[in-house]
């Protein structure tokens, strides 16, 4: 648990002594905002500084964007909370090599942006605009959160030709039990931080522990999805994987690990093979020539 947690998880304690629903107003201000944010790994500092950075405007945040390459078959890069676009530095230096442009984001509240929040929505938005500026993308690669945004930036419009989604949560319910298990928040509190989402969090939408998981709606995005988890995360449960590959049936396909938790199997070796692999384009079929008799 970090310092920042810690010190919630004190404060919420003390305030749900005096009133559960004041706690749960504290615990909804929480659980958008993340409680750190990553910094650069020496192993990113790379791919980090040769980034062309850009940054857009998202609700009056300033958010970083990075792209490595000329914008030729673009792969949209979607990181997890409290992470940034430089944890795929593997991934970015292997589909340079094979002419593909990565392009990510710090989202707002993390990396290098600005703002204290963010949401799924930010994600599909910041999603579409990217999209705007490089045109559909050859793959959406997610981690983590990201996937929850990953999904919804389909529903919302964005284009693309598959999606890989790498340790990512399917259930946006399943956040909001992390995050009271993680704070300690009891039956009162979490009910009071779950009403309060409901009327705020993402107005106008209803319903938003179903209408923003990753399973929701799934005749709507009819493309091939790699679904990648270790069985030993302990962030994101590898039941979150199954439930993903359940909703999407035969468009979806497990790539199960074991031993690597929830951030190293950003990095091995195996992973970032089978990744690309899924998004080698599928061989045209040899031409046949005469006919049958």
């Amino acid at each position: 648990m970090s310092a920042g947690e810690a010190a919630a998880r004190t404060t919420l304690r003390a305030a749900t002594a005096l009133s559960p629903k004041a706690a749960g107003a504290l615990a909804y201000r929480l659980f958008n905002r993340p409680f750190g944010r990553g910094r650069v790994r020496p192993a990113e500092r790379s791919a980090h500084m040769f980034a062309t950075v850009d940054t857009l405007d998202v609700g009056g945040r300033r958010v970083v964007t990075y792209r490595w390459g000329d914008g030729t078959d673009p792969v949209l890069l979607l990181h997890g909370w409290q992470s940034r676009a430089s944890r795929f530095a593997l991934f970015v230096e292997e589909l340079r090599a094979r002419g593909m442009t990565p392009i990510g984001f710090d989202a707002p509240g993390h990396g290098d942006s600005g703002g204290k929040r963010t949401t799924v929505l930010d994600y599909a938005e910041i999603a579409g605009r990217i999209q705007d500026r490089h045109g559909d993308f050859r793959a959406i690669l997610a981690h983590s959160f990201g996937v929850l945004g990953a999904f919804q930036a389909l529903r919302s419009g964005v284009r693309a030709d598959r999606v890989v989604a790498v340790g990512g949560v399917c259930d946006m319910e399943y956040l909001l039990d992390r995050f009271s298990a993680g704070l300690g928040l009891d039956s009162r509190v979490k009910a009071a931080l779950r009403a309060r989402a409901d009327a705020r969090l993402l107005a106008p939408e209803s319903d938003i522990w179903q209408r923003f998981s990753a399973s929701h709606g799934p005749e709507t995005i009819r493309v091939p999805i790699l679904v990648v988890h270790d069985e030993d995360d302990d962030m994101v449960v590898a039941d979150q994987a199954h439930r993903l590959v359940a909703a999407y049936r035969d468009r979806a396909r497990l790539f199960g690990t074991k031993g690597l938790g929830h951030h190293r199997v950003l990095g091995d070796a195996a992973v970032v093979a089978e990744v690309l692999r899924f998004l080698e384009p599928a061989p045209r079929p040899e031409p046949v020539w005469g006919c049958a008799a």
